[in-house]
């Protein structure tokens, strides 16, 4: 069994419900709940075989762990892998995973356990969508990132020449499950990236949340109790945005702070992760767009200066010309930005701030606009 799973019992567990009516499910949060993890699913699925996907670094990683405490807890799994990365949401790897899915024989009763980061999660949760028209999804993220974002509140996805994840679907998670000690094992990259996801939810509408950060952001890198309160007030965060607003018909927009800018970053640097991970585009995003913000009469030059200078203080990209490689022209961030999800008859739809904790969703904003901000960041930040 990995050494994780054996280090320490599992820690007092904190559980954050999603309330959706049938489709409600329960977040578990803790240090070493793996084989607790076990345990839920052979209770709450009595009979369900079960697939395991993950990558080929995970499944050397986690993986053998986590198929020992199924197998104790009386429960078959079968395991699938793809290489890890962004370049695997794709249209070739969902695919391959669904016909292993299927070689399988996952049933609609059975169960696709998603076992990684934001990567594993979208795709495993895509295919999961719709094998045989739909079976149940368990998420347990491996990653910080994934743990207080992607894993929770149901949206899927693979990526596409024109952007990312615009092919994809909503399927809610069965159970959520955030082993906090997995995170051990991320590279302080890896961590410092998932940690811009945890700032957000304090910009978006919790300015006491982000106060928090300032002051415990190293106690939450080392692991200790303030890493599961920092996870368990992010999913808490966002189970309630999920809870009002599924399918992101209103203010579950306001989850995408920073995102706009954040995915045209992304589709540039061709999803490329020695150049710039999900999280790294997400801080220069959620400084830019406090910048953009400021640059509107919005939001004071204090509390976008406190943004940028947490993130960096993190080590966390706050500009465009922190991307190794460059960012582009801003005419290609724009006309990257177009593709976005969130464009409405060509106008651009922005998540900006009157401060820290007042976030609100900014539609038709004028791509003249966005270009001259840009062109601007490109120009006096050099």
């Amino acid at each position: 069994m990995n050494a994780l799973a054996e280090a320490a019992p599992a820690a007092e567990r904190i559980v954050v419900p999603v309330a959706l009516a049938e489709r409600s499910y329960d977040i578990l949060i803790g240090r070493h709940q793996l084989c607790e993890a076990a345990q839920v699913i052979a209770s709450r699925f009595p009979g369900a075989r079960a697939a395991i996907v993950t990558d080929t670094n995970l499944a050397t990683l986690h993986a053998p762990a986590l198929e020992s405490c199924l197998q104790q807890a009386g429960v078959t799994a079968t395991r699938l892998t793809i290489p890890p990365g962004e370049s695997s949401k794709s249209y070739a790897r969902f695919s391959e995973l669904c016909d292993g899915l299927l070689a399988a024989k996952i049933e609609r009763n059975d169960l696709v356990i998603a076992l990684g980061g934001g990567v594993v999660g979208d795709l495993s949760g895509f295919a999961a969508s719709v094998l045989r028209r739909g079976v149940r999804l368990v998420q347990i993220p491996t990653s910080l990132l994934a743990q207080v974002d992607s894993s929770v509140g149901g949206k899927t996805g693979i990526n596409s020449s024109h952007g990312k994840n615009l092919i994809g679907a909503f399927h809610q998670p069965a159970l959520v499950v955030c082993d906090t000690a997995l995170l051990d094992t991320l590279s302080e990259r890896e961590f410092k990236a998932g940690y811009a996801e945890v700032v957000k939810y304090g910009l978006i509408d919790d300015a006491a949340f982000f106060d928090w950060c300032e002051v415990n952001w190293r106690r939450v890198m080392e692991g200790g109790p303030e890493r599961d309160h920092a996870v368990a007030t992010a999913c808490r965060a966002k189970a309630a945005v999920v809870a009002r607003d599924e399918r992101e018909d209103g203010d579950r927009a306001l989850l995408n702070l920073g995102h706009t800018f954040a995915h045209a970053l992304e589709r540039l640097t061709r999803y490329d992760s020695a150049r710039l991970v999900h999280g790294e585009a997400v801080a220069i995003g959620l400084s830019l767009a406090f910048r953009f913000s400021q640059r509107l009469g919005l939001c004071s030059g204090q509390d976008a200066g406190r943004v940028a200078a947490h993130l960096a203080a993190v080590g966390l990209p706050t500009r465009l010309q922190d991307v190794p490689g460059g960012a582009g022209t801003a005419s290609d961030i724009v006309e990257a930005m177009t593709q976005d999800k969130k464009v409405k008859r060509g106008a651009l739809t922005f998540i900006l701030a009157h401060g820290i904790g007042k976030s609100f969703i900014a539609p038709g904003v004028a791509t003249e606009t966005a270009h001259d901000f840009i062109e601007s960041e490109l120009v006096e930040r050099i």
